[in-house]
């Protein structure tokens, strides 16, 4: 005879599937932050097509990495930083935290610099200013976290990347991509060491390491009641899969909207190797009204992901340095070097495209730990990986640490300009 929690859960009425969904847009928010923008755009405007399978690549790995980080959070009540907080030596502890912590640094660089452009690109605000704002409005957003609870937050963050969606994506209604060059664009190759430094950076751009971390935390809070029966437990890992596949759809969706936005309208056009070009040649291709609404959703998503890469740094911080501080002080402190490098006038376009190839190196710190714990028979138990998605998680390391290898080759050697 069945306990009456147990019968519940096991006529639960598909509505209540819908009502687990949630996590997964939050960390999808990350994979169309400004830097991926700049990194898309760029290889639209530069290269066409040619860089299409990159996203289609990277996005399989988002969806790969981010449901096994999903899981673990899920099925082990801890997150990826508080499972490696154990496991390392306090040395080895720290010296991981400072990597994590560069990435994070980098994530929120190209977050609250891509917010700034917005706001120039709108209401002509400074740079340095618009950075500021970009990172107040961000602490308001962690105050939904803070006093709503994360179905709030959630919520707020899904209505962001609706506006992110239509923002990056209406100009495709105008300036539909090229069949022939789309499908050409899935042949893997490259043009170059620019194309492949590019790539890198697209990479980084689309698997995000700190997204990783956070999703196990995510996943965590909002399932407390995971393993109150294997029978709910089953059935969260299910919602949880249905979650990361539409999140990382409609997340891989607007990244390839994008370079094909920039490959139909922005080809052979001077100047557009910046945001702030490529919006000059949107506005001057397709009208002002396009032009806004792609500020509007570059807005959007500099403001999302600033609150998301704040609560993802807080995550890291508490997993490995056993140490919690209010997510509002975490937004304040990781400001300081965004607002330093806008002040000092570096190039923001550039400094984007950085902070991603900076990303790509943080990828493997954050998955090959994930591997190893999502394939751990007694940490998982019957919710292990299998050996299909050990091995395809397996061949997405390689990929990104040999990618990251070439790179650095091409830099030290030189021939990353050539």
């Amino acid at each position: 005879m069945l306990d009456t929690a147990k019968r519940a859960t096991l006529r639960r009425p598909r509505g209540g599937m819908m009502l687990l969904l949630g996590p997964a847009f939050v960390a999808a928010i990350a994979y169309v932050d400004p830097g991926n923008v700049a990194a898309n755009l760029t290889s639209g405007a530069k290269y066409g097509y040619l860089l299409v399978w990159v996203l289609v690549t990277a996005n399989v790995m988002a969806m790969l990495v981010q449901y096994q980080s999903a899981k673990l959070g899920v099925v082990t009540g801890k997150s990826l930083p508080e499972h490696l907080g154990e496991r390392f030596s306090t040395r080895n502890r720290r010296l991981f935290w400072v990597q994590a912590e560069l990435v994070a640094m980098a994530t929120d660089l190209a977050e609250v610099v891509g917010g700034a452009i917005a706001l120039h690109l709108l209401f002509q605000v400074p740079l340095p200013i618009g950075g500021l704002i970009v990172g107040l409005a961000s602490m308001a957003l962690l105050t939904v976290q803070n006093r709503r609870g994360q179905r709030h937050f959630e919520s707020v963050i899904i209505v962001l990347l609706v506006i992110i969606t239509i923002g990056f994506l209406a100009g495709l209604v105008l300036s539909p991509p090229d069949p022939a060059g789309v499908i050409g664009g899935l042949v893997p190759r490259f043009d170059g060491a620019n194309s492949i430094m590019l790539a890198a950076g697209m990479l980084g751009a689309t698997v995000m390491p700190h997204a990783i971390y956070l999703h196990s935390q995510l996943a965590k809070d909002r399932h407390t009641d995971a393993r109150s029966t294997p029978e709910r437990l089953r059935q969260i890992i299910k919602a949880t899969r249905i979650d990361v596949v539409l999140a990382l759809i409609l997340a891989g969706a607007v990244n390839i909207g994008m370079l094909l936005l920039a490959a139909s309208t922005l080809g052979g056009i001077s100047g557009t190797d910046s945001i702030e070009g490529a919006h000059d040649a949107i506005v001057a291709s397709l009208g002002p009204v396009i032009g806004v609404v792609f500020a509007v959703g570059l807005l959007a998503s500099g403001l999302a992901s600033s609150s998301v890469g704040a609560y993802a740094g807080s995550t890291i911080m508490n997993g490995l340095l056993k140490v919690r501080i209010p997510l509002q002080t975490r937004r304040m402190v990781s400001l300081i070097p965004a607002i330093i490098l806008l002040s000092v006038g570096v190039d923001p376009t550039w400094a984007l495209i950085v902070s991603q190839i900076v990303l790509s190196f943080g990828i493997p710190f954050a998955l090959i730990p994930l591997l190893r714990l999502t394939a751990s028979k007694k940490l998982m138990g019957e919710h292990r990986d299998g050996l299909l998605l050990r091995l395809a998680a397996l061949v997405s390391v390689v990929l990104i640490v040999a990618l990251n290898a070439l790179l650095l080759w091409l830099t030290f050697t030189g021939k990353a300009n050539g």
